[in-house]
């Protein structure tokens, strides 16, 4: 059986409609969640503003990086802390739940820029100097628009986290032998789609005032992940230089370990996925 902690950026109420019903297990969880009522409700006001101007083709100075935008973020919680397994609490419960939740959060982040990636504006799914195809269920390589890719992402996702067989929440069910493969695949899915966020739409987040709430998510999505082996470093080393500056400030998690540092200098050509 499967429960589900909550986030701390005051997003549940989204959720209520949501297959899975939010239990909160940790008093800490609870407590710092109550500070930031309302966030949602500013997010999803923020979103409905269009930001001046045109989107560039991409973000090749990664204006993410520059100090006035990663010091920003909605809470300086040390969230080392907060992705910890709890005691008496299952290993698979626990992935369950926070990869269901960070499912729903980036889904929403996105939202708020999705008018913006468009076939047009984002041909290809990239992030740095990396382009990322889709896999069909034949295994076929599919070339896609980013807003295609993160459809796929989306909805593949909402299948999986649904499906009681791979996702079970009811009393006595078990998670299948496969369940830390499927949680791997789906946190690989979910980097994607972030790191398209800073690097292809961060002066649309910067513009709606959105960019703490991106970070943050960012800092306790990629220590949460780092906490259980989730990622590959080869997988994150396109985006180290933001997770060394992230994780490494306060409230990112302290001493940034995990880091590989070795995407830090962009090259001339395009990796493909």
């Amino acid at each position: 059986m499967m429960m589900v902690c909550s986030l701390p950026f005051g997003w549940q109420h989204l959720l209520k409609g949501a297959a899975r019903e939010f239990t909160i297990c940790c008093p800490h969880i609870l407590a710092l969640d109550c500070c930031f009522p309302g966030l949602f409700f500013e997010l999803l006001r923020k979103s409905k503003a269009k930001p001046n101007g045109k989107k560039p083709a991409s973000e090749e100075k990664k204006m993410y990086l520059e100090p006035e935008h990663t010091k920003s973020r909605i809470t300086d919680f040390e969230f080392k802390e907060l992705v910890v397994l709890p005691r008496e609490i299952d290993l698979n419960e626990w992935l369950a739940s926070n990869t269901t939740t960070f499912f729903h959060h980036i889904n929403l982040q996105y939202s708020t820029i999705s008018e913006f990636c468009t076939g047009e504006t984002c041909q290809t799914m990239a992030v740095c100097n990396t382009q990322y195809y889709w896999y069909d269920e034949r295994g076929k390589k599919v070339k896609c628009t980013a807003p295609q890719y993160v459809d796929f992402v989306m909805s593949s996702v909402q299948k999986l986290v649904t499906d009681e067989d791979m996702f079970p929440t009811k009393y006595g069910r078990e998670f299948p032998s496969s369940f830390e493969a499927l949680v791997k695949k789906i946190c690989k899915y979910l980097f994607h789609v972030l790191g398209h966020i800073y690097w292809a739409h961060f002066k649309e987040t910067l513009a709606l005032e959105l960019h703490g709430h991106l970070n943050t998510l960012y800092i306790h999505f990629i220590l949460f992940t780092r906490e259980f082996s989730l990622l590959d470093p080869k997988e994150t080393a396109i985006m180290d230089d933001l997770t060394e500056v992230l994780c490494c400030s306060p409230g990112g998690g302290g001493d940034g370990d995990g880091a590989s540092g070795g995407a830090s200098g962009a090259q001339n050509h395009v990796k493909e996925r």
